[in-house]
């Protein structure tokens, strides 16, 4: 991989498209350091340290968008409308036959498709950031109340929002890997750092007790980073016959191939929905005012409880085969292998082939699924275990799989475009 980018790095234009990247990440970065007016973010940051708030719905913004959403920068929405919004126009692609058509309609419908998610993002920044606004003013964080103040702070987090999508598809347009993607990595990263710090001050106050588990926590992470690897670039590969054919004084066809099912899949979408239902009671608590809801929450809603892990895992589960029956259509797999004149060997042409690819389907996701879960509840089950130290070190599972994919990604991005200019790389 490290090669790749070192002959990457050779390539003028490569080198330009690298620097180009990092020159948004850098600016990115700074717009996470802006402040926005009438917003008493030390105090909002002292209340994001809680536990309460971390293992709530705003705990996942705040992994998504670093410490700018725990300190109410700029950016502090992040990336998450823009996904939430792509999220939303691929479910309605499924459920409106007019969107179907246009995404199928070829660069023009993809455009279209397109534009109409950039609108979704804005309107979504919008009732993000009231719902942000409304939150931090019931918890007293407002410096200034009126309607002024509440126009500036709905109206910086919005434009916040839309200029994170924008510099997002700059880096698609002239930069490496998928913007958006790059973006999200950057967040995750960030947070290293006050990670280090927190490691250290501990180590300074009990090096000899700490050590041993920070040699756990190192070997866990690693053999975590190489599940993670494994399980991202598993697929099961179906072969493929496609038959001979004559079209005019040449013949095409007659090759064999085959037709790669992955494992993950879905990638973390599975997770993020699951973990967003399940958040759900404990952001009520910190808006309700009531003990009673409170209580429940802390007793039956939150990590502590085995149950809150249980249904963690099996709602990772249920949302994968869901995403999966929206997301990859076996029906369509089969035709189009049958008029491009391709079959599965030992499978007729048609709904035959399309039963045994969902079979295949729902196998490697049950896979992929219990993974996802198992990587989900993993933190959890460390947090009982009172380690504090080997809680930091290790990332959670949501994490880790966006670090992983992301840097695969990219690196494949960087190894097809040296391809076309012949280099070897590692996918060689």
């Amino acid at each position: 991989m490290f090669k790749s980018f070192i002959n990457a790095w050779k390539v003028p234009e490569l080198r330009n498209k690298m620097l180009f990247t990092l020159l948004i990440v850098v600016l990115f970065r700074f717009g996470c350091m802006v402040m926005v007016p009438f917003i008493d973010s030390a105090a909002l940051s002292a209340k994001f340290a809680s536990d309460a708030v971390q293992n709530s719905m705003f705990g996942y913004f705040s992994m998504l968008a670093g410490d700018a959403f725990s300190n109410a920068t700029l950016f502090a929405l992040g990336v998450s409308p823009y996904i939430t919004a792509s999220i939303v126009i691929q479910l309605l692609t499924i459920a409106i036959p007019a969107l179907e058509r246009l995404s199928k309609s070829g660069p023009e419908g993809q455009a279209k498709i397109s534009k109409i998610t950039r609108y979704v993002t804005v309107a979504l920044a919008i009732i993000t950031s009231y719902g942000y606004y409304a939150t931090i003013k019931s918890q007293g964080m407002i410096e200034e109340s009126g309607f002024f103040p509440a126009v500036v702070i709905i109206g910086c987090h919005t434009a916040g929002a839309c200029l994170v999508m924008w510099l997002g598809e700059r880096i698609d347009e002239k930069g490496i890997g998928n913007g958006i993607s790059i973006i999200l990595f950057a967040n995750i990263i960030s947070r290293v750092p006050t990670l280090a710090t927190q490691i250290v001050y501990i180590l300074q106050n009990g090096f000899l007790e700490n050590l041993g588990w920070v040699i756990v926590a190192l070997l866990m992470m690693l053999l975590i980073i190489t599940l993670v690897v494994f399980f991202s670039n598993s697929e099961r590969r179906l072969p493929v016959q496609y038959a001979k054919r004559v079209v005019g004084r040449k013949m095409y066809g007659g090759a064999n191939t085959y037709l790669p099912i992955k494992i993950m899949m879905g990638g973390v979408m599975p997770i993020i929905f699951a973990s967003a239902i399940v958040s759900i009671p404990s952001t009520l608590a910190l808006v309700i005012r009531s003990e009673g809801f409170k209580q429940w929450v802390d007793t039956w809603a939150t990590s502590k409880n085995p149950i809150y892990a249980l249904v963690l895992f099996v709602l990772i589960i249920a949302f994968a085969y869901f995403y999966i029956s929206i997301s990859f259509n076996t029906n369509e797999v089969a035709n189009n292998l049958k008029n491009n004149g391709g079959v599965i060997l030992g499978y007729r042409p048609g709904q035959p082939t399309a039963q045994y690819i969902r079979k295949v389907v729902n196998r490697t996701t049950l896979i992929g699924a219990l993974f996802l879960s198992f990587m989900s509840i993993f933190p959890i089950i460390l947090s009982w275990t009172g380690a504090q130290i080997l809680q930091m070190l290790v990332f959670g599972g949501t994490s880790v799989i966006i670090l992983v994919d992301v840097a695969l990604e990219t690196a494949r991005d960087v190894e097809s475009e040296l391809t076309m200019r012949h280099y070897k790389g590692f996918l060689e």
